[in-house]
């Protein structure tokens, strides 16, 4: 009983937040989504990184770690979807892209901040920031026919998540002004990129939602497994391997539909896939929120 008190806790106010934004849009209230996502993925989300990795209290080795394990995790992940796609014979610049990519921004920073706090969410800025690198390269390259390295490069986060990485390795700080400013700031991350996030879902227009579902058991399982294994295998801590199998196994992120309408793929097929693993998410994520707790 205790166990399902506590994984509630840590559930519902993500869930919650993310039906405020649905309710908000389905009662027919205005909201300017391109705004508020540059705005937080200019902003506030750097700042939140930032803040984070400088006042993290944590070892640098156990980060580094778990980099290397991320990486690891987004690379095999990145080649098994792509033979899946591949024997399914689904189109490669639709379905790819989402199948590799989950939702590590706006859900997956504040599932891990609510269930591990601040050291959690120093934890699942690392796995946010190589996820975001492989997507602004290879995934919009998959996307689109084409990328570059300065796509990724240009985005503030990836600055952020160096700078935040120096600090923190060098024990640095800024003036209390500074970082008081900086902490206020991103703290209006967490609860605006949940309301977007359903925002997002009540605006998608899906398709084909039974193969949607289909595809979305079959990237949380594989995700997971992926994940446990080499969270094992890299030896991580109890902490970096929570959130390690949490950040890999969301469900698939609105910025790959996002990617589908600008770049001339099927987008209704990724919307589908986006609604399908988003509901399909309400009932795994607290199983493994339930394991890794």
């Amino acid at each position: 009983m205790n166990l399902i008190l506590t994984v509630l806790e840590i559930v519902s106010p993500v869930f919650l937040l993310a039906a405020i934004g649905f309710i908000w849009v389905k009662t027919g209230n205005e909201y300017r989504i391109e705004f508020v996502t540059k705005l937080t993925m200019t902003l506030s989300v750097p700042a939140l990184i930032f803040t984070a990795l400088t006042n993290a209290q944590i070892d640098p080795a156990a980060l580094t770690k778990l980099s290397i394990a991320t990486i690891a995790c987004y690379g095999i992940a990145t080649v098994v979807m792509y033979v899946a796609v591949k024997l399914l014979k689904l189109e490669m610049r639709t379905f790819l892209n989402p199948l590799i990519f989950g939702n590590v921004g706006n859900l997956g920073l504040p599932l891990a901040y609510f269930a591990f706090g601040n050291e959690g969410l120093s934890y699942a800025v690392i796995v946010f920031a190589v996820m975001a690198i492989w997507s602004f390269t290879f995934g919009v390259y998959i996307t689109a026919g084409g990328g570059s390295v300065w796509t990724a490069v240009k985005e503030p986060l990836v600055g952020a998540t160096v700078l935040g990485t120096a600090f923190l390795w060098q024990g640095w700080t800024l003036p209390k002004f500074a970082m008081n400013t900086l902490e206020l700031l991103g703290q209006v991350a967490i609860p605006i990129m949940l309301i977007t996030l359903g925002v997002a879902v009540a605006r998608l227009a899906p398709s084909r939602l039974g193969r949607a579902m289909a595809l979305s058991i079959f990237k949380a399982l594989i995700c997971t497994a992926i994940a446990v294994l080499l969270g094992r295998g890299f030896g991580l801590t109890s902490t970096p391997y929570a959130v390690l199998i949490l950040q890999i196994t969301t469900p698939v992120a609105v910025t790959s539909y996002l990617l589908a309408e600008k770049y001339g793929a099927d987008a209704n097929e990724v919307a589908g896939l986006v609604v399908a693993s988003t509901v399909l998410s309400v009932f795994y994520l607290p199983l493994l929120l339930a394991f890794v707790v």
